[in-house]
């Protein structure tokens, strides 16, 4: 493995393991703290969990396949042992593809109406920063519950990863 996938790697792992732990919490709330939201935030903490799932399975299979992930109309909401192993699958095959992307590979989305080639270290990095974003809203609920959120820096990864 080159010092560059590495790094990749080393990324996607975090952003597995962050993903995994805070789903991990949230499997212990009740139903009533699951439909918790909270101004600015993106929906319930149920919803936002449901979200997260379904971009990073639609982002991997864009990357993989060139196809979005599309949920099929009317299908009912993910349950919570659903969403943990999507989770779990979906973390596993971008610690596994994203290595592999080459910086001039780029994929065709339906923009608007209009198909765009997008480079797929874009939807890596959409990978990335959206999950954090939302994970960090799941958090902020998790606080006005008075549940204490996991730790997801970097520096607790690593520490993780000595033990």
């Amino acid at each position: 493995m080159t010092n560059q996938s590495e790094t990749v790697t080393t990324l996607f792992r975090h952003n597995l393991w962050a993903n995994v732990a805070l789903f991990e919490i949230c499997a212990r709330l009740s139903d009533a703290q699951l439909d918790t939201s909270m101004t600015g935030g993106f929906g319930t903490i149920r919803d936002t969990m449901q979200h997260i799932v379904n971009s990073e399975r639609s982002y991997l299979q864009r990357i993989t396949t060139g196809q979005p992930y599309r949920r099929p109309p009317g299908a009912p909401p993910l349950t919570m042992a659903e969403m943990q192993a999507s989770i779990r699958a979906s973390g596993e095959g971008f610690v596994v593809a994203a290595p592999q992307v080459q910086a001039q590979d780029s994929v065709e989305i339906d923009w608007d109406g209009t198909p765009r080639s997008v480079p797929c270290t874009i939807l890596l990095t959409q990978a990335i920063n959206h999950a954090t974003e939302h994970r960090a809203q799941i958090m902020a609920v998790l606080t006005n519950l008075g549940v204490e959120p996991p730790n997801l820096d970097g520096w607790t990864y690593f520490d993780s990863q000595l033990g």
